[in-house]
């Protein structure tokens, strides 16, 4: 049971790559100049508590969005379980510390991290935590947006 489910995150995984990139490619060139537009700005909201959904999804796509220059501005938000999963992880932690000195934005939901009792562990991990109200702006401002 768990190799299928290990099969269907990872072809889940190559679907949405092949969408942001066939989607990516079928846009005038102009709206793919480097910017501070919405469209070549990333949030990936992860907001879930298991941690193949971080390892294989969240953090890969995060990490190679970056490291292959796909999106001009990442921000990862941490919300929910995943902020509780996130303190107690530590190869999660070695892997958000990577996304930090890459440049990549983390920020948390205080009020998640808060619930949890996590918010200390958060912040030393050089984590923004506070209230993300701020998602409405992301919406607005027209960044795309992917959750997890």
């Amino acid at each position: 049971m768990k190799t299928k489910s290990t099969l269907l995150i990872c072809v889940s995984t190559l679907f949405c790559l092949i969408m942001i990139s066939c989607s990516n490619n079928t846009q005038p060139e102009s709206s793919q100049m480097p910017g501070l537009s919405g469209e070549e700005k990333l949030v990936v909201l992860w907001t879930s508590a298991d941690r193949e959904v971080a390892l294989k999804m969240a953090f890969m796509y995060t990490l190679n969005s970056k490291n292959f220059g796909w999106w001009e501005d990442i921000t990862l938000v941490v919300w929910g379980p995943s902020a509780k999963l996130l303190s107690e992880d530590t190869e999660l932690q070695d892997y958000i510390k990577r996304m930090l000195s890459l440049g990549i934005t983390v920020k948390a939901c205080k009020m998640c991290a808060d619930s949890y009792g996590v918010t200390p562990q958060l912040e030393e991990l050089g984590i923004t935590v506070k209230l993300m109200s701020e998602l409405t702006d992301y919406l607005k401002e027209g960044r795309k947006i992917l959750t997890l």
